[in-house]
């Protein structure tokens, strides 16, 4: 049979910032009631804990190490087929609503119609942060708390927007006659910095309850030094200041995480009110997740359960109700999911399958969950390999970090060096090798990024090229 697809993804959301996941203060009745009727997946990562690599990988459904777009200065371009492609191929419908951070507009990216998208800033990014070979000795002013509150920002408007344009395109669709299949993708903002949020949201947080971050270096723990080099390189926590500053940072965070369940109701309403729910399948998911001040980190790009772990809910006809997984998916599991949803086959090369089937089986404690990062404040690749109740961190250079996720998920012990556990450090090394070669890889994405400083006149002139901060919301404008 084939289904429509609806797909929702917030930005820069930890996979525990749910209500049905057990967050002692975040409230996402929306997105509980999804999963209630549907199957969520708390092993679920990203392909790379920065925005525009990981959009890149559920493009295409392929690893960013296979298609080579290493940082937020390489925007997804449709050099690299994906899903999008095979749709339109096949007299599918493909449209997006909101935040896609692609390179630009008009690239061939595998939509039919983009209503209001955010892409890179000027279609180039952050070429700053392709800085990095080396990077650069001088300090970078983070800005991430430039603002921070109770307030009305752009971004919320933009996704109170999106999410307004997708409830009234759910309705316009179900009142088309003959409509093809379709597949809408519906991109938001929130919960990504900065973190401001209408007041009533920041009402609903006990501030004075949040408890500090968990293994700060104030109180004494000491970063890994690949983490450490990428906070001497741009150190969002000390911008921050004070503990009161830290507590209201994960206030307003959380607030965003309720806001945007609240935008995603009013799609979640329009799909039902349609009386397209029976025969659409929906996925929720994020692109990363954020640090939230532990180990005095913020913001993604590390490979600790809070930047990597994603939010993933998969509900609609034929997928369980009620269900929770614990297999470990990936956002490139989404590209077989929406190729199975419109019964179209996949290409035997892709390394996902499809989220239906996996929902649909017994759990599988022996697939891999991956992650790896080449971009902004890295001194070299870090690669994420996850089995069972392990998590090993390989960085080219450093030494490596194991963690047992049963026994310790705050990942407070880093196991790497015991002897007791060299066993198990060389078997999850042995499954990292067996997807690449760490060094070469490094070296791979160090040339590519070295090409475009040279293209943008060398480090001096790239390093000042590109936002300081997040990539603005597009202005109003028809689609295109």
């Amino acid at each position: 049979m084939t289904f429509n697809t609806l797909i929702l993804l917030t930005d820069e959301q930890d996979a525990h910032a749910l209500g049905c996941a057990g967050h002692p203060v975040v409230k996402t009745p929306h997105l509980d009631a999804l999963a209630a009727r549907g199957t969520r997946f708390t092993q679920a990562h990203t392909p790379s804990p920065i925005c525009v690599p990981a959009r890149a990988a559920l493009a295409t459904g392929r690893w960013v190490h296979d298609i080579g777009y290493w940082d937020n200065a390489m925007g997804y371009d449709g050099r690299v087929a994906g899903w999008g492609h095979a749709l339109q191929a096949a007299g599918h419908g493909v449209e997006s609503i909101g935040k896609l951070h692609y390179v630009h507009a008009a690239a061939p990216t595998g939509f039919s119609e983009q209503h209001e998208p955010l892409h890179l800033a000027d279609g180039i990014g952050q070429v700053w942060g392709s800085v990095r070979n080396p990077l650069p000795n001088t300090p970078r002013p983070s800005r991430l708390f430039s603002e921070l509150g109770a307030g009305l920002s752009s971004y919320n408007r933009y996704d109170i927007s999106s999410a307004e344009r997708a409830a009234q395109w759910l309705h316009d669709k179900a009142a088309e006659k003959e409509a093809a299949p379709w597949t809408l993708f519906v991109g938001f903002v929130a919960p990504h910095f900065p973190l401001v949020v209408p007041q009533r949201y920041v009402d609903q947080i006990d501030v004075h309850a949040i408890a500090d971050p968990r293994l700060h270096p104030l109180s004494g723990y000491r970063r890994h030094p690949w983490v450490q080099r990428h906070a001497d390189f741009s150190n969002a926590d000390d911008e921050l200041g004070t503990p009161e500053r830290r507590r209201l940072a994960l206030a307003c965070y959380y607030a965003l995480a309720c806001f945007i369940d609240e935008q995603i109701g009013k799609v979640l309403q329009a799909l039902g009110q349609s009386g397209l729910q029976a025969s659409t399948r929906v996925i929720m998911s994020s692109d990363h997740g954020d640090n939230q001040g532990v180990r005095g980190m913020w913001n993604k790009s590390t490979l600790y359960r809070e930047a990597t772990h994603i939010p993933l809910i998969l509900a609609g006809p034929g997928v369980p109700s009620g269900k929770v997984c614990a297999t470990h998916a990936n956002l490139i599991d989404i590209a077989p999911t929406v190729l199975d949803n419109a019964n179209l086959p996949t290409d035997p090369n892709l390394p996902g399958r499809s989220l239906v089937a996996i929902a649909n089986e017994k759990d599988d404690p022996q697939r891999i969950g991956f992650s790896e990062y080449h971009a902004v404040g890295s001194p070299s690749a870090a690669y994420l390999v996850r089995q069972g109740q392990w998590a090993y961190h390989h960085y080219v250079g450093y030494e490596p970090e194991l963690f047992d996720m049963a026994a310790d998920p705050g990942q407070a012990v880093d196991l790497a060096a015991h002897d007791g556990y060299r066993p198990i450090r060389e078997h999850m090394a042995s499954l990292l090798h067996q997807m690449l070669d760490p060094v070469a890889t490094d070296q791979r994405a160090k040339a590519d990024q070295d090409a475009l400083i040279a293209r943008f006149g060398g480090r001096e002139a790239a390093l000042g090229k590109g936002p300081a901060g997040a990539s603005p919301v597009p202005p109003r404008q028809p689609s295109v």
